[in-house]
């Protein structure tokens, strides 16, 4: 098992905390991400960008969400 912050910075070249300068990162998924211009979230426990449109399938896919419409 891989501490989340190697796994972070083998997949972006940067820890979690790194500064937010205007530099593109790949999330989660692989979608480039602008640290100045693009929305995203950061999970604090895995170390991971999720760029903001793919935070649902995150939710879904990695965190086991459930997403129901009601009527």
């Amino acid at each position: 098992m891989e501490h989340p912050l190697i796994t972070q910075i083998e997949r972006t070249g940067y820890p979690a905390s790194f500064p937010k300068k205007d530099k593109t990162v790949r999330d989660f998924y692989g979608e480039e991400v602008s640290l100045v211009h693009d929305d995203y979230v950061l999970d604090k426990n895995q170390g991971e960008i999720i760029y903001i449109d793919n935070l649902p399938r995150y939710l879904k896919e990695e965190l086991e969400f459930e997403f129901y419409t009601g009527k």
